[in-house]
Order: structure tokens, then C-alpha cells, then sequence
């Protein structure tokens, strides 16, 4: 399931960044709620807050190691039946978005970015999922899984 989760992701970050390259021009702006939330449609060429600019040798080595480590991590996991259904989640969705994000990389040398709330970098549907996931991964490290230990070291 998790792996269906993340192709469905990997596919509507595509359709999303597809649609916005073919119906707007670059750095286009269309206000959806004037002044608060727009779709922008604008050129990454560094990592998230467009830190990184003009590193992308780097970052693609970088998010292609981590990748396929989280990737590995997620296969050994569910084999060795040692990780859990929400950290599975967490790693799906930052594998999700960095894949995402990984692909504009590699075929155009920037990420597409298009949500724009105004008092926020402008981000994508890649970018959602990795922030979702990295803030499941720290809720189930954090609270999730010391609960758990607790409860089954009181059973």
C-alpha cells in the first residue's frame, strides 16, 4: 500500500507541475484569494527556502543517497517486520516528494513551484508531502513510539 501511496504522489506532483507548465507562462501569477494565496509558477533552482541555488550536481547526489536509503529502509523494514505502519507512512511521504522533486531536477535542472501563500516561499505538491512526512516521522519519534515502549515495558 505504501508503495501505490507513493506512485499516486509522484503522479499528482507531476500532473500538477504539468499543468501549471502548460497553461502559465513563467513567473505568471493568478490570484486565487487576492493578496493572501496565489498559483505562481516560478523556477527552483535550489533546495526548499530556494536554499542552495545553482548547487544542483549536489543535490541531486544528496537526494538520490537519501532516497534510496529510505527506500532500503522502508523494504528491510516491512520484511524484517521491525517497522512500524506510521513510520512507514512518514518515510512513503518524504520518499513521495523527494522523488517528486528529484525527477524536476533531472529533466529540467530546477523544480516547478506554484503555491504561493505571499508571506511563504512558493512550493509544490512534492514539497507538501515531505513536510508531512518529516512532521509524521517526528511525531511518531518523538511521542508515538516512546508511548508505546512505555506501554509494553507496563505489560
Amino acid at each position: 500500500m505504501y508503495y501505490i501511496a507513493i506512485l499516486a504522489l509522484i503522479g499528482l506532483d507531476w500532473l500538477t507541475k504539468y499543468w501549471i507548465q502548460t497553461s502559465m507562462a513563467l513567473n505568471d501569477t493568478i490570484p486565487v484569494i487576492d493578496g493572501i494565496f496565489h498559483i505562481t509558477y516560478i523556477h527552483n533552482y535550489g533546495a526548499a527556502f530556494s536554499i542552495l541555488q545553482g548547487k544542483q550536481s549536489f543535490l541531486l547526489i544528496v537526494t538520490g543517497i537519501a532516497m534510496t536509503a529510505i527506500l532500503a529502509y522502508m523494504v528491510i523494514g516491512q520484511i524484517k517486520k521491525k517497522a512500524a505502519s506510521m513510520e512507514l507512512w512518514s518515510l512513503a511521504l518524504i520518499l513521495a516528494g523527494g522523488i517528486g522533486n528529484f525527477i524536476d531536477r533531472v529533466r529540467f535542472g530546477y523544480v516547478v513551484d506554484f503555491f504561493d501563500f505571499r508571506i511563504w516561499p512558493i512550493f509544490n505538491v512534492a514539497d507538501i508531502a515531505v513536510c508531512c512526512g518529516c512532521g509524521l516521522l517526528v511525531f511518531y519519534v518523538l511521542i508515538w513510539e516512546p508511548r508505546m515502549q512505555k506501554k509494553a515495558k507496563e505489560a
